[in-house]
């Protein structure tokens, strides 16, 4: 690593002829811009400069030739530097990582500022290149550097603009489309329900003839029994008086009376009432047993006519490395482990690492760690929820923990109590999808934990580990059985892709492709949203574990579980190339 300070414009004077006891200290000529200002451990021999302790430690390089405070040269310092420095307004910018420690170098390797911490702790290598701030600054003004971000901020708005306007233009036609699709899927509950009526209206005739009926019946046999007692009592009475002529006359007519009663009711009784049964079509039937659905509502992307990410479906890309961010921290003891990964927006990435018990926010541009939250315990694998809210699972505790993001900081919120140790978490229509390994299964829960969907097929699942979502189709990676199944919301198995190694982490693309590490294999594989065919789009890495994918900038971050510490402590970034 070559760390320097701002150069000497002169020599320094070896006389100390007419100088206060003040001027004659020297100094480190770095540390002088920004105070507070600390006494020389050192001395450069390249730079001719001479260094505090930190610096001197910074700066300590096999390229340069450095001399211990016994050995520098005793030259003064204050007053041949401050008509330079005078000139310099003071550095002010505080590092977010170390809150005390003012930014003040350069990484040209990395592409990032940093404090003298950062440059000790995690830049001191090769094939970093650190220089003091001065040192770079002498051409900054009205360079074409200052003139291009200045352009190029002008030109956001704008940009912004048209993206509007695009937008814009995606939502009107998007909701004429939904208005349509709403109109089919009414003229189908219409058709259907006009061949359930026809038949619905048959059975009503059948009731109401049936209805009908049994009143005739009933009126014939008030009819009857009224007529009956008439002549019983008209019979009785004739006998009674010793009236034989008529109650012979009436006794005969009452027997051809009880003959018709009877032919009647032989009437009657054939006709028999109609019991009736619906039997639906099986067909019918059976489709509905094995599709859940009378159609389909399809979502495709409709692209941004300004963005430059434009592919066409289940198509694959290739890939290309970009470069890296370290992660760990000066707060974190142990190497990391990162085993979660979600993007909040394209520059905001929250990370999980169990290793140190700690989530983190990472700012993908700068490269910096804005802010880390230490948890109850070891955070397996996280999932946005909203604009600023993420939830957590953890390693060996039954729950669900919230975190807040507002205003870049991590605190933590609520916590739900899971149905055992869940592991891979997904969030999508304010539903949690969660994986669990003992037993292995599959749930879906509302936002307080109530079950609402559970698969636990041995079929289907041996462990199940990470999990990702859309409106349609929910995916999980299984290391043991070496898939990646695709189920849909009511938990039905609807396909399935074997990978070509262990598969861990896993991301849905802009255009619903799958993205799966298949760890053992030392590759990224990117799987069709049918699971029918995939293709390997990064090998020859080391360890995949978990990944994450951003459509509006495509690129694709990944983590590794090497033994190699440094590389843990990574997370990898690539770009898709142009199809």
């Amino acid at each position: 690593m070559d760390v320097s300070g701002r150069r000497a414009s002169k020599q320094f004077r070896s006389s100390t002829t007419d100088m206060s006891e003040e001027d004659r200290k020297v100094y480190c000529q770095g540390c002088d811009q920004e105070g507070p200002r600390l006494p020389a451990h050192g001395y450069c021999t390249d730079c001719k400069e001479h260094l505090c302790e930190k610096c001197f430690t910074v700066h300590n390089t096999k390229h340069h030739t450095l001399l211990d405070a016994a050995n520098m040269p005793e030259t003064l310092y204050q007053r041949q530097v401050s008509s330079h420095t005078s000139q310099r307004n003071e550095l002010t910018t505080f590092c977010l990582i170390h809150s005390n420690e003012k930014i003040s170098f350069f990484c040209s390797h990395h592409k990032k500022l940093l404090c003298r911490d950062c440059a000790s702790d995690e830049h001191e290598t090769s094939p970093c290149i650190v220089n003091h701030v001065s040192y770079l600054s002498g051409d900054i003004i009205d360079s074409t550097e200052y003139q291009d971000i200045l352009k190029a901020l002008e030109n956001i708005p704008d940009n912004y603009s048209t993206i509007v306007e695009d937008v814009k233009k995606m939502t009107v036609k998007s909701n004429s489309l939904v208005k349509d699709a709403i109109s089919d899927i009414k003229k189908l509950r219409h058709e259907i329900n006009e061949r359930l009526d026809k038949q619905e209206r048959l059975a009503n005739v059948i009731e109401q003839k049936n209805n009908t009926h049994l009143k005739t019946v009933e009126g014939t046999r008030d009819e009857i029994t009224k007529s009956l007692k008439t002549l019983s009592d008209k019979i009785e009475q004739l006998n009674t008086e010793k009236q034989a002529d008529k109650l012979f006359v009436e006794l005969k007519l009452a027997e051809k009376t009880i003959e018709g009663i009877e032919e009647n009711t032989l009437l009657i009784t054939s006709q028999k009432v109609k019991e009736i049964k619906f039997q639906p079509n099986d067909t019918i039937i059976n489709m509905l047993k094995t599709e859940k659905s009378l159609g389909t509502l399809t979502e495709e992307i409709s692209n941004n006519a300004c963005s430059s990410a434009q592919s066409e479906h289940t198509q694959y890309r290739q890939t290309s490395y970009m470069e890296n961010i370290w992660v760990k921290t000066s707060n974190n003891i142990n190497r990391c482990w990162i085993t979660g990964m979600t993007l909040l927006t394209p520059n905001v990435l929250i990370i999980t690492d169990p290793e140190n018990k700690d989530i983190k926010m990472v700012d993908t541009r700068s490269k910096y760690v804005l802010n880390q939250l230490e948890l109850d315990g070891n955070p397996c694998d996280v999932t946005a929820v909203a604009s600023a809210e993420v939830a957590v699972t953890l390693y060996h505790k039954p729950e669900v923990q919230f975190i807040s993001t507002s205003s870049n900081r991590l605190t933590k919120k609520k916590a739900i109590v899971t149905d055992g140790e869940c592991y891979g978490i997904s969030c999508n229509q304010g539903k949690l999808i969660l994986t669990f390994c003992n037993p292995a299964k599959l749930q879906i829960v509302d936002m307080n934990g109530t079950v609402l969907t559970t698969v636990n097929d041995q079929d289907i699942f041996r462990h199940p580990w990470y999990v990702t979502s859309n409106r349609n189709s929910i995916y999980v990676s299984d290391w043991d059985m070496k898939t990646v199944t695709r189920l849909n919301w009511q938990g039905e198995v609807i396909g399935w892709y074997r990978v070509e190694g262990t598969p861990y982490g896993i991301a849905l693309s802009d255009d619903d492709n799958v993205f799966v590490c298949a760890m053992n294999g030392n590759t990224i594989e990117e799987i069709s949203g049918d699971c029918s065919k995939g293709k390997v789009v990064l090998k020859n890495l080391i360890s995949p574990y978990a990944v994450c994918w951003c459509g509006e900038t495509r690129k694709m971050y990944h983590s590794s579980f090497s033994q190699d510490g440094k590389r843990r402590n990574l997370i990898y970034v690539n770009k898709l190339s142009e199809i």
